[in-house]
């Protein structure tokens, strides 16, 4: 649920109340949702600023910053960076093993 919190911040496009993210997911009640923005924030993905007598709320980074962090977490926790590298880089479809190289050739990714 998580994700879904993340998601209805970004859709937001600025920081917001947490009813605000409540309305936005689906079954979830608004305590739920206030715990979760919270250990968001604790894990810093989130930042929180006092509005008035409640909260903004609003993600630190976008969804391919947040990717990107996770890939970045898996290779520091990994061991082997060669090995689990090797391994993304062999499970890659053509089309991102293309995409990948180019990036890594300093190419614009819409160039091709």
């Amino acid at each position: 649920m998580e994700g879904e919190v993340l998601a209805a911040l970004w859709a937001a496009g600025a920081p917001v109340t947490a009813a605000v993210v409540q309305e936005q997911v689906a079954g979830a009640a608004y305590t739920t949702v206030l715990t979760l923005l919270t250990r968001l924030c604790d894990k810093g993905l989130v930042t929180r600023q006092r509005d008035g007598r409640s909260h903004g709320y609003a993600p630190v980074d976008d969804q391919a910053g947040l990717a990107a962090a996770g890939m970045h977490s898996m290779l520091d926790e990994g061991g082997d960076r060669a090995a689990v590298l090797a391994r993304f880089v062999s499970d890659l479809s053509a089309e991102d093993e293309r995409l990948l190289e180019q990036l890594s050739n300093g190419d614009s990714p819409d160039q091709g």
